[in-house]
């Protein structure tokens, strides 16, 4: 057992996105395609001597053949311990947890989240700091730069581990421990929620659907719904995690979870529906026959989290991403608490949870979460949710029209339009840009537009500043309308577009929401020139 020294040659466009690099399968199994990327990682981080490294994945096609050659190379490296998912299975909130806990210096996540899995599915890879967060721009740029001059990949000649048997095992001088994937976590959600008061729930006849699309959520689901929480079994459907998914789209929006849609709308109904995504960071939450919006589960969260015990003392503040929904600043500003409003991609909101500045935090994809982490959290969501309902006595519906009683209801919609060729995405970026400074003051679809702006941040803990986070036009009304191009995709760009309207009456506050919007939907249209430049003449998902 020795290390070896392999020549490579570096690759184009191995440039991470908001969450990590992703591509197809079938790029990853290029030969030194990961190598090349991990080696890059590993030059630019210090000297290993001593350290723990986390690794684990969310089950994927391709995730245990990646593990070995990350653990080998992480041997090489020179760290003391490496800990890994049994299986290779870890979730993203749980390699957060696992690397806060055991003092880890980083961790390694394999998954492309809510993209599509299988051989000719989606991969991906991150880092993740030792705050258990995704690494900071400065850290991403630093591999990208380095991916470019890699020459040598620097690795152990031996044979694959075991992932399946639970204790220690070595390579080299390198200790591979597996671990439960579940227990951290668990122990984590135990200190955080009223247990007691959730059994008594389930006990008492509430009932919930929680559908794990098949993805690496279904152990963690099980293990604390049905085995310790006392959810009758079969709560937690496609619990199994697949390599493929089952061929589901693990995205947890009405969309792509319409088999939970369907039974949270039929007429004998669970109380409750929740879904969660691929690498278990993102959730849907769904009442009987009601939807709840990203957006409105953050703020009802914010406005009811003293409720919790883990939040009792209450909340230092709320942060969310630019193109969230305004609720939750309306329910931070009744608490008197600060809203921070950030670029997407949750390493934004690490350095206020480190400073001790927020506490609760999410984004209109289907990702919440707190500081009891650095990632979203898709379980925790679920928990918090069935938290409130055990301490108030009130229906997730009940709950959401409070919040739009009292602060009235932020209308909101994203329409994505997927798989457009890369030149016109930025093309129709470019001219949109071009727009701005004429487009303050004016009128546009008979709409007053306040101002228009190519949104920039500057993180109020280290100074560091973000620019080009998207585009928004905002009406002298507060309406938003906002475009992006999403960083998550692996074939061509996604055009994202974010249409929010409040909504104070409440006679009107269940008016269809892309009927509420229709005057916004034709703004984007006419500043934007979607049709033009797409080619497409409606949006390929709807949210």
């Amino acid at each position: 057992m020795s290390r070896i020294t392999i020549p490579t040659s570096p690759f184009d466009g191995q440039r991470p996105g908001t969450s990590g690099l992703r591509k197809k399968v079938t790029v990853f199994q290029q030969p030194r395609y990961l190598e090349n990327f991990v080696q890059a990682l590993f030059d630019v981080l210090p000297d290993a001597a001593g350290l723990t490294l986390v690794v684990g994945g969310d089950g994927r096609f391709h995730n245990r053949v990646a593990i070995q050659t990350i653990l080998r190379m992480a041997a090489a490296k020179g760290y003391a311990r490496v800990l890994v998912g049994q299986g290779g299975i870890l979730s993203t909130p749980a390699v957060s947890a696992v690397i806060r806990r055991h003092g880890a210096s980083g961790g390694i996540v394999l998954s492309a989240s809510h993209n599509p899995g299988g051989p000719e599915g989606d991969f991906g890879i991150k880092y993740n700091v030792a705050n258990g967060g995704p690494a900071p721009e400065r850290v991403t740029e630093a591999i990208f730069e380095r991916t470019k001059v890699v020459r040598e990949i620097r690795t152990m000649d031996t044979a694959d581990i075991s992932l399946d048997t639970l204790g220690s095992q070595h390579i080299g001088s390198t200790e591979v421990l597996v671990i439960d994937p579940v227990s951290d976590y668990a122990e984590v959600m135990r200190g955080l929620f009223d247990f007691d008061a959730i059994r008594k729930l389930f006990a008492g006849g509430f009932t919930l659907r929680y559908d794990a699309m098949c993805a690496v959520g279904g152990p963690y689901a099980k293990a604390l719904l049905e085995g310790e929480l006392g959810a009758p079994a079969g709560t937690v459907v496609n619990g199994t995690p697949l390599e493929d998914f089952g061929g589901l789209h693990p995205d947890p929006n009405p969309v792509n979870a319409e088999d939970l849609i369907a039974h949270l709308f039929a007429a004998d109904a669970p109380d409750m529906g929740a879904a969660s995504d691929g690498d278990a960071d993102r959730n849907m939450i769904v009442g009987r026959k009601f939807v709840v919006s990203p957006s409105d589960s953050l703020a009802v969260i914010a406005a009811h989290a003293t409720l919790v015990p883990g939040y009792r003392a209450g909340i230092a503040g709320v942060a969310r991403s630019m193109p969230t929904s305004t609720a939750v600043d309306r329910v931070a500003k009744a608490l008197g608490i600060p809203c921070f409003e950030t670029p997407t991609g949750w390493k934004f909101f690490g350095n206020l949870m480190d400073a001790g500045k927020v506490t609760l935090c999410g984004e209109e994809s289907y990702g919440t979460g707190s500081s009891h982490v650095r990632e979203k959290d898709g379980l925790w969501a679920v928990l918090f949710w069935l938290n409130l309902i055990a301490a108030s006595g009130k229906s997730a519906e009940e709950l959401v029209r409070e919040l739009w009683a009292q602060y009235g209801r932020c209308v909101y919609s994203r329409h994505d339009y997927e798989g457009i060729p890369t030149e016109q995405a930025d093309a129709l970026m470019r001219d949109l840009r071009a727009s701005l400074p004429t487009l303050g003051g004016t009128s546009i679809a008979g709409l007053p537009v306040d101002f228009a702006d190519d949104f920039a941040y500057t993180d109020p803990v280290d100074g560091s500043v973000s620019q080009k986070q998207g585009v928004r036009i905002v009406l002298t009304d507060g309406s938003r309308v906002v475009f992006r191009l999403s960083g998550t995709g692996t074939e061509g760009a996604t055009l994202r577009i974010y249409l929010e309207r409040h909504e104070p009456d409440a006679t009107r506050q269940d008016i269809p929401a892309q009927e509420a919007l229709q005057p916004l939907i034709a703004l984007a249209e006419m500043v934007a020139r979607i049709r033009h430049f797409t080619g497409m003449n409606q949006p390929t998902v709807t949210t």
